[in-house]
């Protein structure tokens, strides 16, 4: 399919109804996170199939999706990507390049959680992850979201280090999208070793953003959970 025919097929499928209420759901009004996205109201089902049937679309054509301001558009060129670089080892380098130059335009939580960690921690399982620093560091809050949560592809392989360094270097960060991203990591490391998460708790839960702490938490009992939030333990 044509990138003018995926065009069509996305004006086609939108649904202005749905579309307002995602504007509202992603904080896209002034002065929010999300300022400026506009939505055409597709199901992220619909989107799938969508970039499914357009996977032989050029690195052009998916950096002008990228550039787009719907937030279809570019959500779709992310899942082409994602399957490419799942489907071909010849071109992950090639994808991985081109996801970094475009992290401006990766903009809304959804965008970096359906991608990032496919892409970035992928390539990085058997590489140096310096970039990941170098991101979590950066002024752009979705540079530091992509950081965080490209090392679930690490955490799948019970490799714990880096997801830890990085969320100390976040462990201020005033975003909620970024407290709520290292918390549901910290969470996802103690699923694998409970010890690892409840170790970084000892040294940090007093100081830990309440909303970062909760997340992190959210598996363990009642009990200790109160014990945590109450700065007992």
């Amino acid at each position: 399919m044509s990138l003018v025919n995926l065009r069509k097929e996305i004006r086609e499928r939108s649904d202005p109804e749905r579309a307002k209420l995602l504007q509202g759901f992603f904080k896209t009004g002034k002065g929010d996170y999300g300022e400026g996205d506009i939505f055409e109201g597709i199901t992220v089902p619909d989107s799938r199939k969508m970039a499914k049937d357009n996977l032989t679309l050029s690195f052009k054509e998916l950096q002008e999706l990228l550039n787009s301001k719907s937030h279809e558009e570019r959500l779709i060129a992310l899942l082409v990507l994602v399957a490419r670089f799942n489907k071909n080892e010849f071109e992950r380098k090639e994808i991985y390049e081109f996801y970094l130059k475009n992290t401006r335009n990766i903009n809304n939580w959804d965008l970096v959680d359906l991608s990032s960690h496919k892409i970035v921690g992928e390539y990085l399982l058997d590489k140096n992850r310096k970039i990941l620093y170098k991101l979590a560091k950066s002024s752009l809050l979705w540079e530091r979201r992509i950081a965080i949560i490209s090392t679930f592809a690490f955490i799948r392989e019970n490799q714990f280090e880096d997801s830890i360094k990085l969320s100390e270097i976040l462990l201020k960060d005033k975003h909620d999208l970024i407290q709520k991203a290292v918390g549901w990591v910290l969470r996802e490391i103690g699923k694998k070793d409970k010890t690892v998460l409840v170790n970084f708790l000892k040294k940090y839960y007093k100081e830990m953003p309440r909303t970062m702490l909760r997340y992190s938490i959210e598996k363990f009992d009642e009990k200790t959970r109160k014990g945590y939030l109450k700065g007992i333990l």
